[in-house]
């Protein structure tokens, strides 16, 4: 039987405290911003988006990427 390894990002000490919401949105603007520069494919990118998928929740991903859709994201692309 295959061993499953369940991961989520690391410690990161700009933001120390247990409210990881700013963390998150860090994640998501640091993926967009890798794939925008590197393209979708590009290892670091992919690392970004497991580390965004794991920390924000999923309504929070939806509305954001119909926001970046829409032209009215609300943070720095």
């Amino acid at each position: 039987m295959a061993e499953i390894e369940i991961k989520t990002a690391p410690a990161d000490f700009r933001f120390p405290t247990t409210n990881q919401t700013r963390h998150c949105f860090t994640r998501y603007i640091e993926y967009h911003k890798c794939t925008a520069a590197k393209g979708e494919g590009f290892s670091d990118c992919q690392k970004f988006a497991r580390y965004y998928r794991s920390l924000c929740p999923g309504e929070w991903i939806e509305r954001w990427n119909e926001q970046r859709e829409n032209g009215n994201f609300p943070g720095p692309l």
